[in-house]
């Protein structure tokens, strides 16, 4: 083996990136260009009434902060896109949840939730023994609904900045965005 290939292998094994498969690469660059700030700003700021807020879960806030520390407990990458992708289309589906279809964001939030909807078939094939178990259990609360009691007010704008600063840090360097 050459050296030079040695010494990625090690930084690749010491920072635990595992290979985003190409159709998670096409879609999320895909989603990275739906996210663009210009069209975060008009579609989730401007056509909603000032100071507007979503009721969300406490766990549907995903931050850059919450990927670092699950980094930090040894969580794979491959378990933290998981969860990435069932907190995204939450959020994009709590979002869609207060438009009607006459709404200037509908149409933004069905583009949104189709790439999500192609990125659901990219990840049913993972199996539950493929996530980690702090990951398994977010998602079982994620979906679960019953946590009336931890609800949180969130901007739309703001589910979709953290949507979107998430999936910079999980897939631009497996997909070299």
């Amino acid at each position: 083996m050459q050296p030079g290939y040695a010494a990625v292998l090690c930084v690749v094994a010491v920072l635990r990136l595992e290979a985003a498969a190409p159709g998670e690469c096409e879609l999320t660059r895909l989603l990275q260009d739906k996210l663009q700030y210009g069209m975060r700003l008009r579609y989730m700021k401007h056509y909603f009434p000032i100071d507007y807020t979503i009721q969300v879960q406490y766990e549907e806030v995903l931050r850059p902060s919450n990927i670092t520390r699950l980094r930090n407990e040894t969580v794979s990458e491959e378990s933290l896109r998981y969860l990435w992708f069932h907190i995204s289309s939450q959020a994009v589906l709590r979002i869609r949840e207060v438009l009607t279809e006459k709404h200037p964001s509908w149409k933004y939030t069905q583009e949104l939730y189709q790439l999500f909807d192609a990125l659901g078939e990219e990840y049913s094939k993972y199996q539950q023994t493929d996530v980690a178990v702090v990951v398994a259990d977010l998602v079982k609360v994620l979906h679960s609904g019953d946590s009336e009691s931890r609800r949180k007010a969130v901007r739309p704008k703001a589910l979709l900045d953290n949507c979107l600063k998430v999936m910079r840090m999980l897939y631009g360097a497996p997909c070299e965005w």
